[in-house]
């Protein structure tokens, strides 16, 4: 757009957060990253205009700290169990126990799906970190919700892609209305259906088993790599009404939830094309 609006405004996903730059140059910084990997996909003759709304400096207390330990930040542990359960971690290993030790949840992880535990522990305390900040303190979800609302208002972008955790953000923040139409939401690893984590706790509510498509998004695509972890379900359709496309991504083996892969790759690049301005 001519007028300093972005065209697509990008929502992270967990571990964003920049304790070295103010939150004007994080979200300069996010945006700058986010345009190079979708140029990718797209090609030289498309030059997208992206804009992210940082809202990571907002997750404050112990995610602002890096807390090192899953233990450390508190409700992560419980929802680090209910995110093993959704994975397919038998109930039986925790009778008796009202929570499983995170290093045994950690471990079953990395075994099940073959992947170093060093970066499944790194991975995963992050996200249990961040998603039981977000749902655990309403102050800091709504300041979260602001900043992502408070973005899509000043740009009034076509298209919204949303990350990890960002998805939920931006779920949230485009149901509660009052923004501008949105042309095209696309989810990228989405832990939107995950049950009892995420699913069962947004706002606004699941009716009869079903989340909705936010009355204001015209278009919603959810696009998952089919070995990511955060993004289960990954077929959204299975959740929530007005999912007009499941696309499954091949992203990396190893690598599977990092957004410049997603951006970068062909399947996003055929979504969001139409919305994208020719290079000059």
């Amino acid at each position: 757009m001519g007028d300093g609006r972005a065209a697509i405004v990008g929502v992270h996903g967990i571990g964003n957060h920049d304790d070295e730059r103010t939150g004007d140059d994080a979200a300069e910084a996010l945006s700058k990253t986010w345009t190079e990997a979708l140029s990718c996909g797209l090609g030289p003759d498309r030059q997208p205009a992206v804009r992210v709304a940082y809202y990571a400096e907002r997750l404050r207390g112990e995610i602002a700290q890096g807390s090192s330990t899953v233990e450390a930040a508190p409700g992560a542990a419980v929802v680090l169990e209910q995110w093993a359960r959704a994975l397919g971690m038998p109930a039986e290993q925790s009778q008796g126990r009202s929570t499983l030790p995170a290093r045994y949840v950690l471990d079953w992880i990395a075994r099940r799906f073959g992947l170093d535990h060093r970066m499944v522990a790194w991975f995963v305390t992050r996200y249990c970190a961040e998603v039981a900040r977000y749902f655990g303190d309403d102050e800091v979800r709504a300041a979260v919700r602001d900043e992502v609302r408070r973005v899509i208002a000043q740009h009034r972008p076509a298209v919204v892609i949303a990350h990890s955790l960002g998805s939920v953000v931006a779920y949230e923040a485009l149901a509660a209305g009052g923004l501008p139409p949105v042309e095209l939401l696309v989810t990228l690893g989405s832990p939107l259906g995950m049950p009892d984590v995420v699913f069962d706790r947004l706002d606004p509510s699941p009716a009869a088993g079903f989340g909705a498509r936010p009355a204001g998004v015209r278009r919603w695509v959810n696009i998952a790599d089919h070995g990511d972890l955060v993004a289960v379900p990954r077929l959204l359709a299975r959740r929530f009404h007005g999912v007009d496309a499941d696309l499954e991504a091949s992203i990396n083996a190893f690598d599977f939830h990092r957004v410049v892969r997603y951006l970068a790759c062909p399947v996003t690049a055929r979504t969001v094309a139409p919305w994208v301005g020719a290079a000059r």
